[in-house]
């Protein structure tokens, strides 16, 4: 069974089977415990330390959670490097320097060798990546996807949803493919990516999978700047309260990154020019 425990648990109908509840979980290999199991709400000042950390992790990309331990004792925040360690797991965060483990796949998922050293990136459409980020709402936290092209920096798709399913992921891969079709697709080892049903995805589409080594967050780089800009152009400026209103504030702003704001590295193009112009 490839999906993940909270859309096992979306599939389970309690009023509305004839099956019994029991045979439904045992059908979708979900224990009963996990189906009632209902997580626990973070208090505000979790919610406050998480924040703080997504901001030291934007700023230094590099620190491990030993040393983002000390920069968030250094703001006041009193937190122990165990709960550090586990928050930074919970946010998908991770630092750029290899280690022996960082971001997980799934106990069976394959992984695919890294296709992109040394490949030069000529023309759009010919590698695509995607990555998973943490935002912060005033009072709480979501995750975005994202789908962008290499060679023009152009971002396909996007999904934002309150929870790590490899759905989400899905869905913004979907909404890319109907804009075209890389040659190669590439994306860290996370447990999202490496699904069966995400790798499967793009092995229908005849598309080649390449993955970051581990703790490689560079091999990605592309997004990772993109992930930056989002969130100091716009996310930490406005403070968005609520889902709909940081959904919104996000589809606008990268309407802007799209078709209006100029890239240094693109001689000042925007990435919707150099999409379309190659």
């Amino acid at each position: 069974m490839s999906r993940s425990v909270t859309e096992r648990r979306a599939l389970v109908e309690p009023q509305n089977s004839p099956l019994s509840l029991s045979r439904q979980c045992q059908l979708l290999a979900l224990p009963r415990s996990s189906f009632y199991y209902r997580p626990v709400e973070l208090d505000a000042r979790t919610i406050q330390v998480m924040h703080a950390m997504d901001r030291i992790c934007t700023d230094h990309p590099f620190y491990g959670f030993r040393r983002v331990q000390e920069a968030l004792r250094r703001q006041g925040f009193e937190v122990n490097h165990k709960r550090v360690r586990r928050l930074m797991q919970r946010m998908g965060l991770q630092a750029v320097y290899p280690t022996r483990r960082l971001s997980s796949p799934g106990d069976e998922h394959r992984i695919y060798p890294y296709l992109l050293r040394g490949v030069p990136i000529e023309r759009p459409d010919q590698v695509w990546s995607s990555d998973i980020t943490y935002l912060p709402l005033r009072g709480g936290f979501v995750y975005l996807v994202a789908v962008m092209d290499w060679f023009s920096r152009y971002v396909l798709s996007w999904t934002i949803s309150n929870t790590l399913d490899t759905s989400f992921c899905l869905e913004a891969l979907e909404t890319a493919l109907s804009h075209g079709r890389p040659e190669i697709f590439n994306t860290d080892q996370g447990a999202q990516f490496t699904s069966v049903d995400f790798t499967t995805r793009l092995d229908q589409a005849g598309i080649r999978i390449s993955m970051d080594g581990r703790g490689r967050c560079l091999d990605n780089v592309f997004i990772e700047r993109l992930w930056r800009s989002l969130k100091y152009e716009d996310v930490y400026l406005k403070g968005y309260e609520s889902v709909p209103e940081l959904v919104a504030g996000v589809g606008e702003y990268f309407v802007f990154y799209n078709q209006a704001r100029f890239h240094q590295a693109l001689d000042y193009a925007t990435p919707i020019e150099r999409y379309r112009a190659a």
